[in-house]
C-alpha cells in the first residue's frame, strides 16, 4: 500500500495516536508500540516535554528519535493562545515545524471554533509551521484551510472523546473528494470498526486517543485499531462490490448445474 505522506515525509502507519489519559508513561508507550503508530501527538499545555524541569518527561518514554512528535494545542480557545502554545512547542522540540492546530469553541462539546482556527492557521503558516488542523466536517471550511496552506485537514467524526463513531459520512466524502492534502479523521472514533469505516470512506488516516486510553485493555485496543485501519485501507483500495437493492446474486456459479 502507498505510504502516508505528510509535509514531505512518508509514514508506513496511517494510525496517529495521542498520549493523554493513560495511567502512566509506561502504559502510553506500550499502547503506542501495539498501535504501530509513527506519529504521536502531545498536548503542550497538559504534558511535560521539557517545560517543567524536574518532572517526568514524556519524551523519555516516547523519544523523538523513534517517533514523530506532533505538538498540539488542546485546551486553547483563541487563535492567539494556540499560536503562542505552538511557538513554545517548536522551541521545546528544537525547531520542529509539524504541528496540530485545534482551537476549541467551548469546554463542554470541544467543538472547533472555526473563525479562530482559520485565523490561527493563517498566522502559523506564515511563520513556517506545517499545520495539520482539527476542524468541523464542513467541506467549505476544509477547503479554506487547505487554501491557507495547511498540510492536512482533520475533520471530526463526532465530538472529542465521545466514541460515537462517524456520524456524517456524507460530509467526510465531500471533503475527501475535493481535498488535495491528506484528510485524517480526528475525534469521535470509539472502536476498531469506526476506524475501518473512516478508511473505507477514503480517509488518509485516523487520529485517536480516548478510544485507546479509556479501553479496559488499552494495549489490546491499540492493536485492534492498527488492524482496523489497515483493513479499512485495503478495502478502500480494493474497491467494494456495488450494493444491489431488491436483487440477489448467487455467490457460486450457476452454469453447468444438473438439470439446467
Amino acid at each position: 500500500m502507498h505510504q502516508l505522506t505528510l509535509a514531505g515525509k512518508s509514514y508506513r502507519s496511517r494510525l496517529l495516536v495521542g498520549t493523554g489519559k493513560y495511567k502512566d508513561f509506561a502504559e502510553t508507550r506500550a499502547a503506542i508500540d501495539a498501535s504501530g503508530a509513527e506519529i504521536v501527538t502531545v498536548a503542550i499545555r497538559r504534558t511535560n516535554i521539557g517545560q517543567d524541569a524536574g518532572q517526568p518527561n514524556l519524551l523519555d518514554a516516547v523519544p523523538p528519535s523513534r517517533f514523530t512528535i506532533l505538538p498540539n494545542t488542546a485546551g486553547c480557545y483563541t487563535a492567539d493562545d494556540a499560536v503562542r502554545t505552538l511557538r513554545l512547542g517548536r522551541e521545546l522540540l528544537d525547531g520542529h515545524a509539524l504541528c496540530k492546530l485545534e482551537v476549541l469553541g467551548d469546554p463542554k462539546s470541544l467543538f472547533p471554533n472555526m473563525p479562530e482556527t482559520l485565523k490561527a492557521a493563517q498566522t502559523l503558516v506564515k511563520e513556517g509551521f506545517e499545520v495539520m488542523v482539527y476542524c468541523s466536517d464542513d467541506p467549505i471550511q476544509a477547503r479554506m484551510l487547505e487554501d491557507i496552506g495547511c498540510v492536512a485537514v482533520m475533520p471530526l467524526a463526532s465530538l472529542i472523546g465521545s466514541g460515537m463513531g462517524i456520524l456524517n459520512p456524507w460530509n467526510l466524502r465531500l471533503i475527501i473528494d475535493q481535498a488535495k492534502v491528506p484528510v485524517i479523521v480526528d475525534a469521535g472514533v470509539g472502536t476498531a470498526s469506526d476506524a475501518a469505516i473512516a478508511m473505507e470512506l477514503g480517509c488518509d488516516g485516523v487520529l485517536m486517543n480516548t478510544a485507546i486510553a479509556h479501553a479496559k485493555d488499552p494495549v489490546l485496543m491499540a492493536s485492534a485499531m492498527k488492524k482496523g485501519v489497515e483493513a479499512g485501507r485495503e478495502a478502500f483500495l480494493s474497491g467494494r462490490m456495488p450494493r444491489k437493492h431488491y436483487s440477489a446474486d448467487p455467490s457460486s456459479p450457476t452454469a453447468g448445474l444438473i438439470g439446467s
